[in-house]
């Protein structure tokens, strides 16, 4: 399918302890339809809820900005309209309301095109993983971030990710944490955070690329 999610900008906001993140981006459908998209999420919130808003049609009848929360669903994520806005976004019209956005002839495609930017937008897996609050075991090394992070596995039996960095492994120095906080420390993780149960994927120094195998 000939389709383009292009990445723009990552905001970030430093709020007391929290950072509030948004990300925005365009999309470019098979036959060449256009929309703009952002979404965002706050640390530290007690409440993992994240936000969209996807616009289309800019300056033409039916444009529109369609608006969200996104969240935990049984592992997954789920999407539900809402009344208020969260972000101007370049191919954006009028804001709807969640009545309105139900309405609209173009929802079907809004959703399909939320699909698209979830598996394609880095950030998205960020997000995502925020949202699951998906767990990583670490090397002592890499929780102290005295070593940089060298080999991600995705554990295939209990979905487990371990972050490893020059020293080997050792299970009585390993550490529990968020994978999320890891990110917001090595923003290069953002490229193995699609890895599959069974896969993984390392590397020989900070600055290098990233290499995909099965663990």
């Amino acid at each position: 399918m000939n389709l383009k999610v292009i990445e723009g900008r990552l905001t970030e906001t430093h709020i007391g302890a929290a950072v509030e993140r948004r990300a925005f981006g365009e999309f470019v459908g098979p036959r060449g339809e256009l929309a703009s998209y952002a979404f965002g999420w706050t640390t530290e919130s007690e409440r993992h809820v994240a936000r969209l808003t996807v616009g289309i049609g800019a300056g033409n009848p039916g444009g529109a900005s369609f608006h969200a929360v996104v969240f935990d669903n049984e592992g997954g994520y789920a999407c539900s309209l809402v009344d208020e806005p969260f972000e101007r976004v370049p191919e954006g019209g009028p804001d709807l309301t969640a009545s309105k956005a139900r309405a609209h002839e173009d929802l079907p495609f809004i959703w399909w095109l939320v699909d698209r930017v979830m598996e394609r937008d880095r950030r998205a897996h960020w997000m995502k993983h925020w949202l699951l609050g998906t767990t990583s075991i670490q090397t002592g090394e890499v929780f102290a971030r005295t070593e940089p992070i060298l080999y991600v596995s995705h554990d295939a039996d209990d979905g487990l990710w371990q972050l490893i960095g020059a020293s080997d492994a050792n299970p009585a120095t390993g550490r529990l944490s968020h994978l999320h906080h890891a990110v917001a420390h090595d923003l290069t993780l953002l490229d193995v955070l699609d890895l599959e149960p069974g896969e993984s994927a390392s590397r020989t120094g900070p600055e290098a690329p990233w290499i995909g195998k099965p663990s």
